[in-house]
């Protein structure tokens, strides 16, 4: 009986055991450097040894421009995934609803392009923004509004392939009923497919935002001043070749208060996520 258990369920825990140790281990490690009193990597360890202590989170906002890389960070990322969520819905919304010349050509020169990640650009995007910035310096480097404008161009390919496939999915007699009774193309756009396709925008924005707030590849072109750079930016140079022994504890703080706003967008958008997978199940 119990090989028979063995042999059916229980090789399964032991799975699901083995699964779960293995994602809670950088976890615990991670939150342990950051209460270590030491702060330094040589005396990390899984398991607490030295006590606990709030020195690496008193030493990170004393010691470094810590609070000015999260507002950065916050603003850079909700901007712009805001704003690309709702581009990438007009697009979707034209390239699901009209026939026009080049319309799939278009969708596939979109689905191209992701093919070839964005940092394959960044020679040209830095030559662009260096003759955009002597004229227009908002738009320039260490500007919160120059780096949003190049996030805007990734975001925009990947959101509007997903929202034209959720578009689809709604039937066309909801626009031809709303046109018959005098709608415009806006009033259905924001009155009627909007309020429908909720969870895909909810999608969509949250793998925009989660993405735009662990970018570093591009945010360390854009933003070089010690006090405008982004979370991802400012901790990878807290564990550099130098400073990676001494300021390890501080680091690992810094990445447990990152973690908070991805953590509560998700928490916030979690119940139009499911709704939009138990949509997408059921619908067809």
């Amino acid at each position: 009986m119990k090989g028979n258990w063995w042999t059916t369920v229980g090789w399964r825990h032991l799975v699901a055991v083995v699964a779960v140790v293995f994602s809670l281990v950088p976890i615990v490690f991670v939150i342990s450097s950051a209460f270590n009193p030491l702060g330094t990597l040589s005396s990390t360890s899984l398991l607490p040894s030295h006590g606990f202590s709030l020195s690496n989170l008193v030493n990170l906002f004393e010691q470094t421009n810590f609070g000015r890389w999260y507002l950065n960070t916050l603003v850079i990322a909700t901007v712009a995934a805001t704003v690309s969520i709702f581009i990438s819905a007009l697009a979707a919304y034209a390239f699901s609803r009209f026939r026009f010349a080049g319309r799939r050509i278009s969708l596939l020169s979109l689905l191209l392009i992701q093919m070839f990640p964005q940092f394959l650009a960044i020679v040209a995007i830095f030559l662009i923004f260096t003759q955009v910035g002597e004229y227009w310096p908002q738009l320039g480097f260490n500007t919160w509004s120059g780096l949003i404008l190049v996030y805007l161009g990734g975001a925009l390919g990947v959101s509007t392939w997903l929202m034209k496939g959720f578009f689809d999915t709604i039937p066309r007699e909801l626009d031809e009923s709303a046109t018959m009774d005098g709608a415009s193309h806006n009033q259905i756009f924001f009155r009627i497919i909007l309020p429908l396709v909720t969870p895909i925008l909810a999608i969509c924005g949250l793998l925009a935002f989660i993405g735009m707030v662990n970018e570093y590849i591009i945010a360390s072109v854009f933003l070089t001043g010690s006090s405008d750079k982004t979370l991802a930016v400012g901790l990878a140079g807290m564990v550099a070749a130098n400073t990676r022994e001494a300021q390890f504890g501080m680091f690992c703080a810094g990445t447990l208060l990152t973690a908070v706003p991805t953590v509560g967008v998700f928490m916030f958008l979690q119940r139009y996520i499911v709704h939009g997978l138990v949509g997408g199940a059921v619908k067809g």
